[in-house]
């Protein structure tokens, strides 16, 4: 896993982790020593109870871990499958005090007289289920088809021993978890089961596997299960057998993984003989948000499966200590490489879609009001790209700088040099005697330095913009990004309108990033240096007058910081996560940079934003979406511009009460 940091805390919001819809789970890899029952037994208790002392609710173990999954023709041997059964017995009863589902392989000879791979479930002192193997590989070095019969195939038994037994069982456990299990190969088959075991409720997938090493391997095992654990939108807790089984052939590394969503969450160290427990913190909340706003999960034909509750012993387990990791920066990958070709990938969707935008419309030029700050150069860049993408030189960007009573020195200087650097068509339009012109037309007050002083400036920028692209054929490229479409921090009619929007779908936590980016990958020595000047500017709208030549105006003074209000649209666009989370999470990923009091503060402001400002969004140009949070009121997100945020102020404002 990649990540900038783990951030683990108390929980400290009114509400507990588990209400919040987190649940603990565990994958385990116990020592094993082949074909001894008693001592496979002792090993997977000491594991199970490590994982269940750890506040683990379900623990899934490697496949056939009673007995050993490489013993060969001893599972012909009565004695092994009677005391594999009568040992999975006294494991149930041994573990019956943890309010837990455990499950664990073993052998089961069933009433029909076949012997099948068996995952058993334990709970409350008992097993509770019997769930066969479906797919037995039988090619290479597998050859499970000579000692067990597919249940794939065949009709089997529907209970053995007076347990319910059969592929047709999903478990539900308490009011939130349902588990279902799929075996090993199944996974790895053309129809793993564990998609009809989703669509018909399995929030959790376990799956006891013992898969054997081989060059290459563990890095298609992990792409399988995270991907199955996506397409599922589940958890997907994966065990796998350890080293202790035999080597006759093959080596069995120990691989187990936790995954949620397309996240791998947790993993375990391979090739060591020792017992390896893994554990994390899955949301479950997250993925009955991901279900109920996914169509097609919704339209899936829903199998005939049985139901198997299992009562918990107490109302739910206390999570002190969330055990999972909490990106403070989820829109921007924390490792380099993995930050790189996310930029290269959303550069190319934006220069693509103006591209397109450009040729469709037969623009002679584009044409982009250059401020020296970071969206705008951003939106020049990638319009750069999109001329050489349609083999145009840069000359047709017909790049617009437009001083006012807030322009630096220092931004003037970055936006002419920028756009000389990139070779531009460069216009210099003064706004400041149109802007006091105005004033006089409207009777404003020029010392007063309200909104209306403010929003004057950005509409006649945009007027001069609109009126420049019809004299050069040209089409206005916007500039503003995600997160100021969030907030509404853009001036309705001015820089909210354009004609393409290139930076709509990128949150300005990840605006930096691809300058960055660009400067060192993409441009030239001669805009680099000036590029790494914008990364390193404030940012600000330069809309007050300046204060001894120094910027009286800061964005995050005024709306607070990007990094929260970015984690913030992430958690509640994405997630739909309410404000209570939002904010127990925040605290978690910001431990350390904010208090809980500022969390709560900044949390306010960006929901009455977020509800006020939607009648601009409502009016957006078009613009490409780049990630999996968007604003379009055409696509991803579409709430009525009148809607209130009563429900989520109150919350909020409870919280705000509990933390003074």
């Amino acid at each position: 896993m990649s990540r900038l940091a783990t951030y683990r805390g108390p929980m400290s919001a009114a509400l507990s982790w588990e209400e919040h819809g987190f649940f603990r789970v565990a994958a385990v890899s116990p020592a094993v020593t082949v074909a001894d029952m008693t001592a496979n037994t002792a090993s997977l208790l000491t594991a199970l109870n490590e994982a269940a002392e750890r506040g683990a609710q379900v623990v899934v173990s490697p496949e056939l871990g009673i007995t050993g999954y490489s013993v060969g023709d001893l599972f012909a041997q009565q004695l092994l499958i009677e005391t594999a059964w009568e040992c999975t017995i006294g494991l149930a009863a041994a573990l019956a005090h943890h309010d837990a589902l455990f499950v664990v392989g073993l052998p089961v000879r069933a009433t029909d007289g076949r012997l099948y791979n068996c995952a058993a479930a334990l709970a409350g002192g008992r097993i509770v289920a019997l769930v066969p193997k479906q797919y037995l590989p039988n090619r290479s070095e597998f050859y499970e088809d000579r000692w067990f019969t597919r249940a794939l195939a065949r009709t089997i038994p529907a209970e053995h021993r007076g347990v319910p037994f059969g592929t047709d069982i999903v478990i539900g456990f308490g009011d939130t978890a349902t588990v279902g299990i799929e075996i090993c190969e199944d996974l790895w088959s053309p129809q793993p089961p564990s998609a009809s075991l989703a669509v018909a409720g399995a929030n959790i997938i376990v799956n006891p596997s013992a898969s054997p090493e081989a060059l290459g391997k563990s890095d298609y095992r992990r792409e399988l299960v995270r991907l199955q654990s996506a397409r599922c939108l589940a958890a997907y807790l994966y065990a796998g057998a350890g080293p202790g089984e035999s080597t006759t052939d093959l080596v069995f590394g120990g691989h187990s993984l936790i995954c949620e969503n397309g996240s791998v969450l947790a993993e375990s160290e391979r090739f060591r003989f020792d017992t390896q427990v893994i554990t994390a913190d899955i949301d479950l909340a997250q993925l009955a948000h991901e279900r109920n706003t996914n169509s097609s999960f919704s339209a899936a034909a829903t199998p005939l499966l049985r139901r198997v509750d299992i009562p918990r012993l107490a109302p739910r387990s206390a999570i002190s200590v969330l055990d999972r990791l909490i990106d403070p920066h989820p829109f921007v990958p924390s490792s380099t490489s993995d930050r790189d070709r996310h930029c290269e990938e959303i550069f190319h969707i934006q220069a693509t879609g103006l591209a397109k935008r450009l040729r469709h419309t037969a623009s002679r030029t584009a044409v982009i009001g250059i401020s020296g700050g970071l969206d705008s150069t951003l939106a020049l860049l990638v319009a750069a790209r999109a001329l050489t993408m349609l083999g145009r030189p840069a000359s047709d960007i017909v790049t617009v700088t437009m001083p006012g009573f807030g322009t630096t020195g220092r931004t003037y200087t970055n936006a002419v040099g920028l756009m000389s650097a990139l070779g531009t068509t460069q216009r210099e339009v003064n706004i400041v005697d149109a802007v006091g012109a105005h004033f006089d037309d409207i009777g404003h007050d020029p010392t007063r330095h309200d909104i209306v002083y403010e929003n004057a400036q950005a509409r006649e920028r945009t007027q001069i913009l609109m009126d420049l692209a019809n004299e050069h054929g040209g089409l206005v490229v916007g500039t503003g990004d995600l997160s100021e479409a969030a907030l509404g921090w853009m001036t309705f009619n001015g820089d909210h309108m354009s004609m393409y929007h290139v930076n709509a779908g990128v949150p300005k936590t990840l605006v930096r990033h691809l300058v960055q980016w660009a400067a060192d990958r993409v441009f030239g020595e001669s805009t680099r240096s000036i590029l790494h000047d914008i990364i390193d500017t404030p940012i600000t709208p330069e809309l007050l007058p300046l204060r001894d030549g120094q910027l009286a105006q800061r964005t995050e003074d005024v709306v607070g910081p990007y990094e929260l209000h970015d984690f913030f649209l992430f958690h509640v666009v994405r997630y739909g996560s309410r404000p209570g989370k939002v904010a127990a999470l925040a605290e978690l990923a910001f431990r350390g940079t904010y208090d809980r009091a500022t969390i709560v503060r900044w949390l306010e402001v960006f929901v009455r934003r977020f509800f006020s400002q939607q009648f601009k969004r409502s009016s957006m140009p078009d613009g490409p979406k780049v990630g999996s949070v968007a604003l379009s009121p055409r696509g991803d997100w579409r709430m009525p511009s009148d809607a209130v945020a009563t429900a989520w102020l109150d919350e909020v404002a409870a919280l705000s009460a509990a933390t003074a």
